[in-house]
């Protein structure tokens, strides 16, 4: 390997830490919603599938056991769906970027 050779891998390396850091900037701000029980339970997610908020309807409390634990299923499902939403947008993220760099198999 000659010092050419060293150069390019050097800025091969550099485009390839910015590219994360603009992927870790992205999955902060990319932010995507969804709901369950037909909006009775609703989340906000980032793209770090990290939480943001949580909303449930004054309707969605019932008075017995069996209330409850409908209460949790929708919490579990509107999750769920917003982390599939999460990776949903960051690969169409990953594709967009990844295409300007002509990498073989990438486009």
């Amino acid at each position: 390997m000659n010092f050419s050779d060293l150069g390019k891998m050097k800025d091969m390396m550099s485009q390839a830490k910015a590219m994360q850091e603009q992927m870790e900037q992205k999955l902060s701000a990319t932010v995507v919603e969804a709901e369950a029980g037909g909006g009775m339970v609703s989340v906000q997610m980032n793209g770090r599938k990290e939480l943001l908020k949580l909303t449930i309807e004054p309707t969605a409390m019932g008075s017995n056991a069996s209330d409850l634990e409908l209460l949790q299923d929708l919490i579990m499902s509107a999750v769920n769906e917003a982390g599939r939403r999460a990776d949903e947008a960051m690969k169409q993220s990953v594709q967009g970027m990844m295409g300007g760099l002509n990498l073989p198999g990438m486009n």
